[in-house]
């Protein structure tokens, strides 16, 4: 809202007596508009290689009262390289594209709390967007919602934020007979991305001890808990509608689970050169009632820039389980209803503002029910260890404080499923166990 904020004191009275200062307060007013536009370019295990944008426009002080309305757009591209794109070329291209809007109220909009005093900025951001994704040979499906978000900070280390509702409808529009073929046998995958509506809320508690004065290393905690589908239910079940029979809303069937996230991060700051940072994460989602599938959209995933950095996104588990290249389910993204990650990251100064880091990930996701078209999938105590996906690595980040470009290498050194390979070190080639990634922040 203020490009900078000036305060000056001076003394009511040059007089001994008198205690009181006169505070006088110089501000200018920030530019009314705020852009940001991000470009990546994304190459996956399956020759698929791409570019990507963002770009959002923010009007500030829209209505003199701090408030902040952002549009954004954003946009993806993926085509097929090497040998596999001699035939079907066309098919083989995959985009998604999709629009948001949002606006940011800095006080609480809602009965008798919006009037209420806080010692700690409070605020009230609304949401709308639409999403459009086309998975080449496979399908092509439209997501739009809208949520409310309200947030408190009750002390310096603490924050609450409840989305009392969250409203989002997943349209399958279109699909191929590829994806028919698996989807016939594959129940759980048709399920999760067939015509949905999703009505949720959802509770979250951070806690954070950056906000201490004098903390030398920083503790940082955050939970949220999501509940889907159960009000609705309800108000199905009080008009005579059983549990288990399948119930609709707006032409779709509704998601109906319960899902709980967590993750801890701390970072020793071992001198101003040299940190070690540590984050442990986990998470389960149970789908009950009106479906036994979780949505697409909320299941747990692993790999990439920000996880397991050995691995592309959405390329392990759930479990032991691995398509062959030349399965039909091989491009189909591997999700799971458990998450479970680790992560470590040495982190020192090499000379001004350029970094190292060396890390070590390890984690994978896993399915609550067995499902015969992933073997191994389903979470088991027994051979736990061995389905535990591990990768190491280095990287070097470009850190200018309100910046930081992050180029990292990622070394796989296992593989939660059986190869061809034998003993703990099972990377059937060393050049197929590396992820490169170039990404804006640090991991966590």
């Amino acid at each position: 809202m203020f490009r900078y904020v000036e305060m000056n004191y001076t003394p009511r009275d040059s007089t001994d007596a008198c205690n009181v200062l006169n505070v006088n307060i110089r501000t200018a007013y920030d530019l009314p508009l705020d852009g940001e536009l991000d470009l990546n370019i994304t190459t996956k295990s399956n020759d698929q290689t791409g570019p990507g944008a963002s770009f959002s426009v923010t009007r500030k002080n829209l209505f003199g009262g701090g408030e902040n309305l952002t549009l954004g757009l954003k946009g993806s591209y993926e085509w097929q390289t090497g040998a596999q794109n001699t035939d079907n070329g066309s098919l083989m291209n995959s985009y998604e594209y999709g629009v948001s809007a949002s606006l940011f109220i800095p006080r609480v909009l809602f009965p008798r709390l919006g009037k209420k005093d806080y010692d700690f900025p409070a605020s009230t951001t609304f949401n709308l967007y639409a999403d459009q994704l086309n998975r080449a040979r496979f399908f092509k499906i439209l997501a739009f919602g809208g949520d409310a978000t309200y947030v408190f900070n009750p002390t310096r280390t603490s924050k609450h934020t409840i989305i009392p509702f969250k409203l989002k409808f997943n349209v399958l529009q279109s699909t191929t007979h590829l994806f028919d073929s698996i989807a016939n046998e594959n129940k759980s995958l048709y399920l999760s991305l067939n015509n949905q509506f999703i009505p949720s809320m959802s509770y979250t508690y951070t806690y954070d001890t950056s906000g201490k004065r004098n903390a030398r290393n920083r503790l940082w905690w955050e939970t949220t808990l999501t509940s889907a589908g159960n009000i609705t239910s309800c108000i199905y079940r009080a008009f005579g509608k059983s549990f288990s029979e399948q119930k609709d809303l707006l032409g779709a069937p509704f998601a109906q689970f319960l899902k709980i996230n967590s993750e801890l991060r701390y970072t020793w700051n071992i001198d101003k050169n040299q940190s070690l940072a540590t984050r442990v994460a986990g998470g389960l989602i149970y789908s009950y009632g009106n479906s036994d599938v979780a949505p697409y959209s909320e299941q747990f995933y692993v790999g990439g820039a920000n996880s397991i950095r050995a691995f592309t996104i959405r390329s392990l588990g759930p479990g032991s389980y691995h398509p062959a290249a030349d399965n039909k389910y091989a491009y189909i993204d591997q999700t799971g209803d458990i998450r479970l990650e680790a992560n470590m990251e040495y982190r020192f100064r090499i000379i001004q503002d350029l970094h190292g880091a060396v890390f070590m990930d390890a984690g994978n996701v896993w399915l609550l029910r067995d499902d015969t078209t992933r073997p191994g999938g389903r979470f088991q105590w027994k051979g736990l260890a061995d389905e535990i996906a591990v990768g190491t690595g280095a990287g070097l980040r470009y850190d200018l404080s309100f910046l930081v470009i992050r180029v990292d290498c990622g070394v796989a050194l296992h593989l939660p499923y059986t190869t061809s390979r034998k003993g703990y070190y099972n990377i059937p080639k060393f050049k197929d166990g590396l992820g490169w990634h170039l990404a804006i922040g640090y991991p966590f």
